[in-house]
């Protein structure tokens, strides 16, 4: 049986081709869902990069809904101070679906508080689901 490419081929390995911009996504959510400090325009970032009913899984925590991860997210900047930021590491990467960024927080021209990677499943071009994964020393 032979089957047709599906998109780039790499070291004889054949991969999906997507219309989705993984970086360009997840670069959005960070900045536009993780870094912003104004409610309403993270409210409209959300219903813009992400599926009606989200669900974010973080260590210790499971938040579903729009609502929820803008409340989460507002509450993260409030709790660590007016410069605190994500910042991502790299570029995002990603196909069938799946895609993940490396980050790291803290405040700004300030040490290095946490390091971490986000990972999100997308549905119709938008996070349907957001696994938030600290680094082992930051969890201590």
């Amino acid at each position: 049986m032979m089957c047709e490419p599906l998109g780039n081929t790499m070291k004889g390995i054949t991969m999906k081709t997507e219309d989705t911009d993984f970086d360009h996504l997840l670069r959005s959510n960070l900045e536009r869902v993780f870094n912003e400090r104004d409610e309403e325009k993270r409210r409209i970032a959300i219903t813009e990069l992400f599926v009606e009913e989200p669900v974010m899984y973080e260590p210790t925590a499971i938040v579903r809904g729009r609502a929820e991860i803008s409340r989460i997210a507002g509450n993260l900047l409030m709790q660590f101070g007016p410069t605190f930021r994500f910042v991502p590491d790299g570029v995002a990467v990603g196909h069938h679906g799946l895609a993940h960024l490396a980050w790291h927080a803290g405040p700004k021209d300030g040490p290095v508080a946490v390091t971490g990677a986000d990972v999100v499943q997308i549905e119709g071009g938008k996070i349907a689901r957001l696994w938030v994964l600290l680094n082992s020393q930051n969890t201590e």
